[in-house]
């Protein structure tokens, strides 16, 4: 079956300075091969020095001349989170555009961060939550539109308030839901402190719908020795272009709202295919649980107290 051939127009990002998580492999490398062919200088932080290495030669090899670096970044070690915003503000440089996609999802089994929190929680939203409030003042300068990858998890389960880090019992699906949920919230209140405080940011979120990427592979590294069902399922469907995305569309919403001139901060983007599993990128109608701004200030207030990092307003 022929796939319709979707794609969006990213605009000319020279001068502009781009921060990519998540840009070793899978979306996160798509997306940071188009900034770098748009012009923009392209910093990747990498928590794999190899795979980043592999990721920067790929992306010269599509666009000879591309500005793009490495820098070293755990998401799951706030140490090492605190070490790249120092180093960013050592080299004093403004950020135009953060795009907040790595991530881990469903481990089989509970497992912490390096600070002691279940790492889905931990790495997917608390991580990047330390990571903005470290960058504030380069972002700020760069008047930066942030983008924060969420995922349709973020349409069920519900925040676990009473035990954050599943220490009673662990459902791996509803602490991934967790912490897109949370991630979510984060992302929507920054834009809302940005609009009273004057910070010029602009924030948005987008998920990128289903695609074969290496979030539900073989994983060694969160417990999973073999892929999933689920995964290989979804290869299969992406395939043969039936309901579900590939890993080329699926970074397209993120593209589409860190750089369209028509995406907006607090917006949300997606595909708009059925059940918004593929597609044309749209902006989509915001997660009910996404919705709250009372929550949203509530996962502020305990983040800054679980991460030690305080912003200012």
């Amino acid at each position: 079956m022929s796939r319709q051939v979707i794609d969006i127009d990213v605009p000319d990002l020279t001068g502009r300075r781009a921060v990519v998580t998540g840009a070793s492999d899978g979306i996160g490398l798509g997306i940071a091969m188009r900034l770098a062919a748009a012009g923009a200088e392209v910093v990747m932080p990498v928590r794999n020095p190899r795979k980043g290495e592999g990721a920067v030669a790929r992306i010269r090899e599509r666009t000879p001349g591309a500005n793009v670096s490495l820098r070293a970044l755990d998401l799951s070690s706030l140490a090492s989170v605190a070490e790249l915003g120092e180093s960013l503000l050592d080299e004093d440089r403004p950020i135009h555009l953060l795009v907040n996609n790595a991530g881990v999802m469903t481990p089989p089994d509970r497992q912490t961060t390096a600070d002691g929190f279940e790492l889905q929680f931990g790495t997917n939203h608390l991580g990047h939550f330390a990571l903005v409030s470290h960058l504030l003042p380069l972002l700020r300068a760069g008047r930066a539109r942030v983008t924060s990858q969420v995922s349709i998890a973020a349409n069920s389960n519900a925040i676990n308030w009473d035990d954050l880090n599943w220490e009673r019992s662990y459902n791996g699906m509803r602490a991934y839901s967790q912490s897109k949920i949370a991630f979510g919230l984060f992302g929507l209140e920054l834009d809302r402190r940005s609009r009273a405080a004057g910070w010029g940011i602009t924030s948005n979120l987008s998920h990128p719908g289903v695609a074969p990427t290496s979030l539900l592979a073989a994983r060694p590294e969160v417990g999973r020795a073999k892929d999933t069902l689920g995964v290989r399922l979804i290869r299969t469907l992406s395939a043969r272009g039936v309901i579900v995305g590939t890993v080329r569309t699926a970074q397209l919403p993120a593209l589409y709202a860190a750089t369209s001139p028509e995406a907006t901060g607090g917006g949300f983007y997606g595909p708009s295919g059925i059940g918004h599993l593929g597609g044309r990128s749209a902006e989509q109608k915001l997660y009910s649980r996404l919705r709250s701004a009372e929550e949203a200030q509530r996962v502020w207030r305990i983040s800054e107290e679980l991460v030690g990092v305080h912003s200012p307003g």
